[in-house]
């Protein structure tokens, strides 16, 4: 077994909604960002690569690729389950954290968890997402973007 961490944030700018774990949440803002800018999945993806010691999200998709403009993340999200299972390993778990002051997120994390499920091919008992708000400090807390925080246990198969 291996433990991996990853972290994303991404900056608001203009737009009319978010992605977050692949659900499309109504907001005044959008996220600045070459893909969707999915920071759970980002933060997700680069926990299972950190486990499995296969780099990071900036390594297998970078950012001066036009092919990943605009990109869904789902998609990154099983490109890097694909690989894992190539390498022999399975995700045992995933615990996912939200940093955001706005939108509340309550109502979104059913529809996340079963995207996240989905692409992973695993069980919802093997998927958690919770969000938390920074009570107004830092940047998440003025409003300026949110971050995520993702730990995942994969197991050799």
């Amino acid at each position: 077994m291996r433990i991996g961490q990853g972290y994303d944030v991404h900056r608001f700018g203009e737009g009319d909604h978010l992605v977050l774990g692949g659900v499309k949440i109504p907001y005044h803002q959008g996220f600045v960002a070459h893909s969707d800018g999915d920071v759970l999945i980002h933060a997700l993806c680069d926990a299972l690569l950190g486990a499995a010691a296969l780099g990071d999200i900036g390594r297998h998709f970078p950012d001066s690729d036009d092919s990943y403009k605009d990109i869904d993340s789902r998609k990154l999200l099983r490109r890097v389950r694909d690989l894992l299972s190539r390498e022999g390993w399975e995700m045992g778990n995933a615990d996912l954290t939200i940093v955001a002051q706005a939108p509340r997120m309550r109502a979104h994390i059913p529809a996340m968890v079963a995207n996240l499920c989905c692409d992973l091919k695993c069980e919802t008992a093997q998927v958690n997402i919770k969000a938390t708000t920074t009570e107004g400090l830092g940047f998440a807390g003025r409003g300026e973007g949110i971050a995520c925080y993702a730990t995942v246990l994969i197991r050799s198969r």
